[in-house]
């Protein structure tokens, strides 16, 4: 942005800006006028928060030049949150990036009274960082200073999906996949998703899906797989992405081979085979564990030799590592060959896998009532022994 001239009177300014032609755009430089004038600020401020949309605004520096000779002059009287909403549409007309990354940080003293206006003028900080200036770094400590200033924030402002989708857009620059997966998952919880196109949703489904299959430590594919994002890959080249999840989250290895023709085109999947065929074997030991009655966990080797498609010499290591990273609890017998289970990693649940629990509690009511009725007709004998 050139250095800004000195700012005119601010009438003098409005009244400029109403010799113009279009009689509606008049209309709205002159109720800004009047809301000015009688020193109406939240009035203003609403009414400015969608004039800065206007089309007129969007070209050369208007939105620049409206900000030094109108809003400078009062932005200590209106709401700083809202100041910095506005100032996020400011920004986008200075041509030098520094400069706007300077404009920001100047505003931040200036809204310190409010810890959400501060916390997105370092987010707008950080999109120019990354989007503009390709300075991950310096973004990073962005994101990692606003963290912490949102986790003492109650409930979930404007400010966090912004702050979300800053953070998964940098993890997936980093290929961070579990930690991109964590956040946009969250950002998505943050907004509503119809006010996103059917392009960026399937973009966010898209990578989505791929981080839930490559990031480390990511076990819980239920909640992505029950978020409706998902459906905007329905009847697309991409929708096997679904079936690739839901066979994951079954821990279904003959799926896996199954689709193996679609998921290996895409060059991040097939380098990282090795990685996904251990990550599927972890999941269908915990399929495998969920699926027994409580009072019958134990496996045998063999069984899980069968349902992992893995030599048995190489089961015990498996259920070493599911040990190890906390997906199950248990003890291994390597005398008799089996594992006796204890606990499975809660994990969201697909419908076919809440159909399987209702039928285990259908039973275990059945069996309930089955010494309920046991009691009833030999309590006499069972009192008197």
């Amino acid at each position: 942005m050139a250095a800004p001239s000195a700012p005119k009177d601010v009438n003098t300014f409005l009244s400029q800006k109403q010799n113009v032609t279009d009689k509606k755009l008049v209309a709205e430089w002159a109720k800004l006028e009047e809301l000015y004038n009688k020193k109406l600020w939240h009035q203003l401020t609403l009414k400015l928060e969608t004039f800065v949309l206007h089309p007129s605004l969007q070209k050369d520096e208007n939105l620049v030049e409206l900000y030094n000779n109108f809003l400078s002059t009062f932005e200590n009287k209106i709401n700083p949150l809202s100041l910095v909403e506005i100032l996020a549409h400011v920004i986008k007309q200075f041509k030098d990036k520094r400069s706007a990354i300077n404009f920001l940080e100047k505003t931040e003293p200036k809204v310190k009274s409010n810890n959400e206006a501060v916390a997105l003028c370092k987010v707008l900080i950080g999109q120019i960082l990354l989007d503009e200036l390709n300075i991950q770094d310096e973004a990073k400590k962005i994101i990692e200073d606003v963290e912490n200033m949102l986790d003492t924030t109650d409930g979930v402002t404007t400010v966090h999906g912004r702050f979300y989708l800053l953070a998964s857009r940098l993890y997936r620059l980093q290929g961070k996949h579990a930690e991109y997966y964590r956040t946009a998952l969250r950002y998505l919880g943050c907004i509503d998703l119809s006010t996103l196109n059917k392009s960026e949703q399937e973009q966010h489904a898209f990578f989505l899906g791929l981080a839930a299959l490559l990031g480390e430590g990511v076990y819980n594919l239920g909640e992505l797989l029950a978020h409706p994002v998902l459906e905007s890959l329905k009847e697309t080249p991409n929708s096997w992405l679904i079936d690739l999840l839901q066979a994951f989250n079954a821990g279904d290895i003959a799926a896996l081979e199954r689709l193996k023709s679609q998921w290996s085109k895409v060059a991040d999947l097939a380098a990282q085979e090795l990685k996904l065929r251990q990550k599927i074997s972890l999941l269908c030991l915990m399929e495998m564990t969920f699926k027994r009655q409580a009072n019958n966990r134990q496996l045998t080797f063999a069984e899980i030799s069968q349902e992992t498609h893995l030599p048995i010499g190489e089961v015990e290591l498996l259920v070493m590592k599911a040990l190890a990273q906390g997906l199950v609890r248990g003890a291994i017998d390597q005398v008799s060959g089996t594992v006796n289970m204890t606990w499975v990693q809660p994990r969201v649940l697909d419908c076919t896998q809440i159909l399987g629990m209702i039928q285990r509690l259908e039973g275990w009511c059945k069996d309930v009532n089955s010494i309920e009725s046991l009691l009833e007709t030999r309590a006499t004998e069972i009192l008197t022994l």
